[in-house]
């Protein structure tokens, strides 16, 4: 969470200090509608930075995985991108139209102005002639973006029409970079501030046609078939098996992959439950009924079936030097502790760590619970399976009281987003360094 506060902030400033250093004068603005001009301008500059970022990092780009902690935090970033961008984008149409409602109110006065000296550049001239346009076609891409974002923050929306409204963002987000390269003052592309938006405009364009092209992460992606199915109807769960004989690099416990068995559904991220092994060329997703897709899934999903995957993704894998480990599962959040004991249990020479796998589950399923209980037996992992109506709720006094040695350990949870949040704030109180040594995967892609 540190790295992703760390980048939007940083973002926001970069952007607001080359904007400084090319209006030095902002704080020295001759009257109310000199300031305004300027602030449409610094605004409308962070509402492009914010999403032009957004949209590269939409295209899941391999050389920041490893720096964020996971495609799964650089969607977090993602998100708050878009939100700061909304907000910026906001404020430049409030400070564009206020002024003018004020006028036509009578609150203001309307500045006198001469006629404007032609341009000597021929391009500026011409940006000049397209002034008009720009400005009515970026009103109505904001309008759109407005609304799109929003249905996009709105939980209850399927993740199918998610999976269509969203795309449709890259269409609104062309449009607002003609809106910009048009209306940004055009000395600015002289100086480091125009240098750094033409770098982010060009770049998040050409993320924008990828994204409407549906080629995202193309080069990831590997045809499979289903090879086995298995429903727990204890705890409403799917565990389906794909074969991927071609393409797959392997995979390490505790990554995730995006899984398309439906194109008009779309790709929805599945946490890989086994551990690889490169003569079998077989992953198993364990899939919770969360949502209407999950729901639909076992009676759509047939073996021999073909569907594609794509990854791997994730820096939830469980490497680190610390003596003790302690994970936390709650709910489907089991599945990638069960592919870490399932490499356990393979590994000829296992790690010189000492685990405790707190499960907490408010459903049962005997057959579900046996296998975990084999596949710890066979890791050499002590497993504590708390049923919340039996046992109660697990909290951080809970492990503590379990694990004596609890300082010297790191904790690894996956799991509902509240949950994890009250043990890491737990386990900061007394005294565990939870920046280097509480590890959470953030599987919220929305």
């Amino acid at each position: 969470m540190k790295t992703i506060k760390l980048s939007l902030w940083g973002i926001l400033a970069l952007l607001t200090i080359l904007w400084i250093a090319a209006e030095p004068g902002v704080f020295l603005a001759d009257g109310f509608f000199a300031l305004r001009a300027q602030l449409v301008q610094y605004s409308g500059i962070i509402a492009m930075g914010c999403m032009a970022v957004a949209m590269i990092l939409a295209l899941r780009p391999r050389w920041p995985e490893a720096w964020f902690g996971g495609l799964d935090k650089m969607y977090r970033l993602h998100k708050w991108l878009g939100i700061a961008g909304l907000v910026a984008a906001i404020v430049h149409w409030l400070w564009a139209q206020g002024p003018k409602w004020a006028v036509g109110w009578g609150w203001l006065a309307r500045p006198q102005r001469g006629p404007r000296a032609i341009p000597d550049s021929s391009l500026e001239q011409s940006l000049r002639s397209l002034r008009g346009t720009a400005e009515w076609l970026g009103e109505w891409a904001f309008y759109a973006a407005v609304l799109l974002i929003a249905l996009a923050l709105f939980k209850r929306l399927p993740y199918r029409l998610f999976f269509k409204t969203h795309r449709l963002l890259a269409i609104a987000y062309l449009v607002l970079v003609f809106h910009a390269v048009v209306l940004t003052d055009f000395a600015y592309w002289s100086l480091p501030i125009g240098w750094a938006m033409a770098l982010l405009l060009v770049a998040s364009a050409w993320a924008a046609v990828v994204v409407l092209l549906g080629r995202v992460a193309a080069d990831r992606r590997v045809p499979g078939t289903i090879n086995a199915l298995h429903y727990f109807p204890g705890v409403r769960t799917l565990e389906v098996a794909v074969d991927v004989p071609r393409g797959w690099p392997g995979h390490k416990a505790g990554q995730f992959a995006f899984a398309t068995s439906d194109r008009a559904e779309g790709a929805h991220p599945y946490t890989i439950a086994s551990a690889w092994n490169d003569a079998e060329r077989r992953i198993t997703f364990v899939v919770k009924e969360l949502g209407d897709h999950t729901r639909r899934l076992r009676e759509r999903l047939t073996v021999g079936q073909a569907v594609t995957v794509e990854g791997p993704y994730g820096c939830f894998t469980f490497d680190d030097s610390c003596p003790h480990q302690i994970w936390v599962g709650g709910g489907i959040g089991v599945t990638p502790f069960i592919a870490r004991m399932k490499f356990l249990a393979a590994s000829a020479e296992r790690p010189r760590q000492t685990i405790d796998f707190f499960h907490t589950t408010s459903e049962y399923d005997e057959d579900a619970i046996a296998k975990l209980t084999a596949d710890a037996a066979a890791a050499g992992v002590r497993l504590h399976v708390l049923v919340d109506s039996r046992d109660g709720r697990l909290n951080g006094e809970r492990i503590r009281a379990l694990v004596p040695d609890w300082r010297d350990a790191s904790v690894w949870f996956c799991g509902p987003t509240g949950f994890g949040q009250a043990l890491r704030h737990d386990f900061a109180i007394h005294g565990l360094p939870v920046e280097q040594r509480f590890h959470q995967e953030l599987f919220a892609m929305r």
